[in-house]
């Protein structure tokens, strides 16, 4: 008889991370696994090392992804603009930096 295996390594919870898509038992967000990929430059296995997850953990993430591209780059792009908005308030503010 043949059996479908499943791989559940991707949750959401709407008291994480605000329902976005996370690496279970983390808030790790995939989003976060493809900005470092698509931005950072990072092999799935700098990603594993560097979140201190499994290897098997950022490829459901990669594999969530591209189940779900048009979810997942909306929500990138709304956190690219709200960063950048963000910026340019505190700039207009005219406050220090948190950095300096």
């Amino acid at each position: 008889m043949e059996s479908v295996e499943s791989i559940n390594l991707i949750t959401r919870n709407p008291d994480i991370r605000g329902g976005r898509p996370c690496i279970i038992g983390t808030g790790l967000r995939v989003s976060d696994i493809v900005v470092a990929m698509r931005y950072h430059d990072r092999s799935p296995e700098q990603m594993a090392e560097g979140f201190q997850v499994s290897l098997a953990e950022v490829y459901a993430a990669l594999s969530y992804y591209h189940a779900h591209e048009r979810e997942i780059d909306d929500d990138i792009d709304d956190q690219i603009t709200t960063a950048r908005k963000l910026r340019d308030e505190h700039i207009a503010s005219g406050k220090p930096s948190l950095l300096s």
